[in-house]
C-alpha cells in the first residue's frame, strides 16, 4: 500500500504542477497551488508512506536512518511511475501543446536546484523524522511551503523541480529538454545526501 501512496501523491503533485503551468494556467499562482497539493498530500498519505513523494527526499529520509533499503527503490520507482503516468494526462488534458523547453543557465540551475532541495530534505528530515518534532500536525504546511517558496524564488531560474520524478514529468511534458535532466538529477540527490548528512550533525543523538 506504501508504494501506490507514494504513486498517488507524487501523480497528483505533477498534474498540477503540468497543469497549472501551461497555459491557460494559474499564471504568478502557480506556486501556490503546487505548494498546497504538496501540503494536502502529504497530510493524507504521511500517515501510510511517509509521504516523500519524491525521490531526493526519500534518499534523505534513507541517510538519516528511517527509511528501510529495502523500499527506497520501491518508492523511487512509485514515484517516477506516477510522475511519468501524470505527464501523460496533462497532455491530454490540455490537447498535446505545443512547448518550447526552457533553456536554462547550467551553473545557475544547478545551484538553485541545489539550494532549494536541500531546504526542502533538510525540513522533512526536522518535522517529519525527528524524535522531538513526533506528533507535531504542522508538518505537511512547513513542507508544502518550503516548495512554495522555493518554486516563487527560482522557478524562473532552473523549472522549480527539487524533486527527480518531478524533473522527469516536466521532461515528458516538453517543458524541459531531456539534455538538461542531469542537473536535476546531479543537484536533487546531492542536496538531499547533504541534507542528512547536516540533520545528522545537529541531531546525534536522534537515531
Amino acid at each position: 500500500m506504501k508504494y501506490l501512496v507514494e504513486f498517488i501523491g507524487t501523480f497528483f503533485l505533477v498534474t498540477t504542477i503540468g497543469s497549472v503551468v501551461i497555459e491557460p494556467g494559474a499564471g504568478a499562482l502557480a506556486p501556490l497551488a503546487i505548494g498546497s497539493v504538496l501540503m494536502v498530500m502529504i497530510y493524507a498519505g504521511g500517515h501510510v508512506s511517509g509521504a516523500h513523494y519524491n525521490p531526493a527526499v526519500t534518499l534523505a529520509v534513507f541517510l538519516r536512518g528511517k527509511c528501510p533499503a529495502k523500499d527506497v527503490l520501491g518508492y523511487m520507482i512509485s514515484q517516477v511511475a506516477g510522475a511519468a503516468l501524470a505527464a501523460g494526462v496533462v497532455l491530454f488534458l490540455k490537447d498535446s501543446p505545443k512547448l518550447e523547453a526552457m533553456k536554462p543557465d547550467v551553473i545557475k540551475a544547478l545551484v538553485a536546484e541545489f539550494l532549494f532541495t536541500f531546504a526542502l530534505c533538510y525540513v522533512v528530515l526536522n518535522v517529519a523524522t525527528s524524535k522531538k518534532t513526533a506528533g507535531n500536525s504542522n508538518y505537511g504546511l512547513a513542507i508544502g511551503f518550503t516548495v512554495l517558496s522555493g518554486a516563487f524564488a527560482v522557478g524562473s531560474i532552473s523549472g522549480g523541480a527539487f524533486n527527480p520524478a518531478v524533473a522527469v514529468g516536466i521532461t515528458v511534458l516538453g517543458l524541459s529538454s531531456p539534455a538538461n535532466i542531469w542537473i536535476f538529477l546531479v543537484a536533487n540527490f546531492g542536496a538531499a545526501a547533504v541534507a542528512a548528512s547536516v540533520f545528522k550533525l545537529i541531531n546525534p543523538d536522534d537515531k
